[in-house]
């Protein structure tokens, strides 16, 4: 009796006990049997992997139902619709110090504080993809701050000629508003007073951010050094009055 060793391919091989050799006469059978099963346990090694699926296609952008026609500027959507969607979130929460010491904090408490609060929220979260509809950046003859030297703003060419070379800083900085928006709504669906303070911070950095960028990129640390110089100055002549002088009514001798 012996084990025929059955070669099965790279990697594959297979001691055949099933066959018993005993006989010279048994050879061609014995032989012809282990070739038949050879054959088909090589061809099950030696099959390729099936292929990896094909990678899903991507999602095209959802089409819209109808054209999208601007009706106003930019500066005027942010004045009449941002802006004061902004003020709910801005306005809900605060800390104020009354003149006599009293300490009187200001949350959402009624059905009708969280409905305004969500009515903000929405606001902001869907007006602001208005921002995505080509528009002319002012009203006609409105050119910002961007005249003379102390100008501190870009003209609308400036802007326009900004978003146009990098799009995609223009549609984050949408989107990161927008977060903000659906991070409002649902602080309303939990009712969570707490975390107001944090959306309306995170509202703040979107906003400061998004016109330092487009509006009044000028206004750098330097412009706020210089201006800080000016005031101080001017506040130290004043006091002083003409030719260094206390002013009128001063106990300064």
């Amino acid at each position: 009796m012996y084990y025929a060793p059955i070669p099965l391919g790279p990697g594959c091989r297979l001691w055949d006990t099933s066959i018993n050799v005993l006989r010279l006469s048994d050879r061609p059978l014995a032989i012809t049997m282990t070739l038949l099963i050879a054959g088909a346990l090589a061809s099950a090694c030696s099959s390729p992997k099936p292929a990896a699926p094909a990678p899903a296609p991507a999602a095209s952008p959802q089409a819209l139902w109808g054209d999208m026609k601007p009706v106003v500027s930019v500066k005027e959507l942010m004045q009449y619709m941002i802006d004061p969607a902004s003020d709910f979130i801005f306005d809900s929460v605060s800390t104020v110090i009354q003149p006599d010491g009293r300490v009187v904090e200001k949350a959402p408490k009624t059905d009708a504080d969280w409905e305004r609060l969500r009515v903000g929220a929405v606001t902001l979260a869907e007006g602001v993809y208005l921002l995505k509809v080509p528009r002319p950046f002012t009203p006609a003859g409105d050119e910002n701050n961007s005249v003379g030297p102390d100008a501190t703003e870009l003209s609308p060419a400036q802007i326009m000629a900004k978003v146009q070379k990098d799009p995609v800083e223009w549609n984050a900085r949408i989107e990161a508003l927008r977060n903000v928006g659906l991070q409002v709504l649902e602080i309303v669906k939990k009712k969570n007073t707490s975390e107001l303070w944090d959306a309306s911070e995170n509202l703040d950095v979107a906003c400061e951010q998004c016109h330092a960028s487009y509006w009044y990129p000028k206004e750098d640390a330097e412009f706020y050094r210089v201006l800080n110089k000016r005031l101080t100055d001017f506040s130290r002549s004043s006091s002083a009055g003409p030719r260094g002088k206390p002013p009128a009514g001063s106990s300064r001798p």
